[in-house]
């Protein structure tokens, strides 16, 4: 199972204000830890984006991410609408 970190506290604080509004969010994550490349309808991004991964967290929330196969790592980088990328 891979763990979760984040990459500043700028999306730390924005994911937890997620987590407060829709407690699925933990399920979600949870779900992401166990296959990253295929839960909550994740997908490899590319163009200016190229190597990070997105997936769907709500209605309107996506989430970006790195994954590091070699310390079974999901960096977040970044929460929030499409606007995201």
């Amino acid at each position: 199972m891979y763990s979760i970190f984040i990459a500043n506290t700028k999306v730390e604080k924005r994911l937890n204000e997620y987590i407060l509004f829709r407690q699925d969010i933990k399920e979600k994550l949870d779900r992401l830890k166990l296959e990253p490349r295929r839960a909550n309808g994740a997908h490899l991004l590319h163009g200016k984006l190229d190597g990070k991964w997105s997936c769907w967290l709500g209605s309107n929330i996506r989430l970006i991410y790195i994954i590091d196969d070699v310390e079974q790592r999901i960096i977040i980088q970044a929460i929030g609408s499409h606007k995201l990328y």
